[in-house]
């Protein structure tokens, strides 16, 4: 993904706070050389980080006319309301080694024999990694692929196809689950008892009636 930066002059509260009253947004792009302070168009960022993309790849950033290789590290928010207040970028390039988390796709779930055939619930254990590579390999996500997903089955993050030099890091952990079946209960698969409908009340016609038999 490509966005455009620009240089920020001024420095300090005072000046954070007339840029933001003007709809921008200060940051600062730090690594592989000096750091730059600068500031960016606010409703741009706002709608560029709603996209999963821009949070998990490699970003190509235009400064001053020139394009630098860049990830998001960090962004603060307005407590309540809907504005960026601060962005942090890493400057990378090829040779730069990266730790970054990244989302999880999982595909063809409703193909899975546990649920095609065994009326399985899939849970999804976690929906993110966090992994080390090259700047150059990191991807957008890694796919789950739950095709042959089976009752009583589950899926670690060994199972995983990872491209060569793409490393899970797993805090210790042996062998993280990121994928289990568990088998519906008796009480989920039962169908929801039918209302009983009130009986109804007795008419004014019928109570007139019994009332001229006497």
């Amino acid at each position: 993904m490509k966005f455009v930066a620009y240089e920020r002059k001024l420095q300090g509260t005072g000046a954070s706070r007339r840029l933001r009253n003007a709809d921008k947004v200060p940051g600062i792009v730090y690594g592989a050389g000096a750091p730059a302070m600068i500031e960016l168009d606010h409703n741009a960022l706002f709608f560029a980080l709603k996209k999963e993309a821009f949070h998990s790849s490699l970003l190509e950033m235009e400064l001053d006319g020139k394009s630098q290789q860049v990830l998001l590290r960090d962004y603060q928010m307005h407590a309540f309301k809907p504005r960026v207040l601060h962005i942090d970028f890493q400057r990378v390039d090829k040779t730069t080694k990266v730790t970054k988390k990244v989302p999880l796709h999982f595909v063809n779930e409703e193909n899975s024999p546990a649920v095609k055939t065994d009326k399985c619930l899939v849970n999804h254990v976690v929906t993110e990694l966090l992994i080390q590579c090259l700047a150059s390999q990191l991807p957008e996500h890694l796919t789950v692929d739950l095709s042959n997903l089976a009752k009583g089955q589950s899926l670690h993050v060994s199972d995983l196809k990872l491209a060569d030099g793409i490393k899970v890091v797993t805090h210790g952990k042996k062998d993280p689950v990121i994928v289990s079946v568990s088998t519906q209960t008796a009480e989920e698969e039962a169908a929801a008892p039918a209302a009983v409908a009130p009986a109804p009340a007795p008419t004014k016609g019928k109570k007139d009636e019994k009332q001229n038999r006497k």
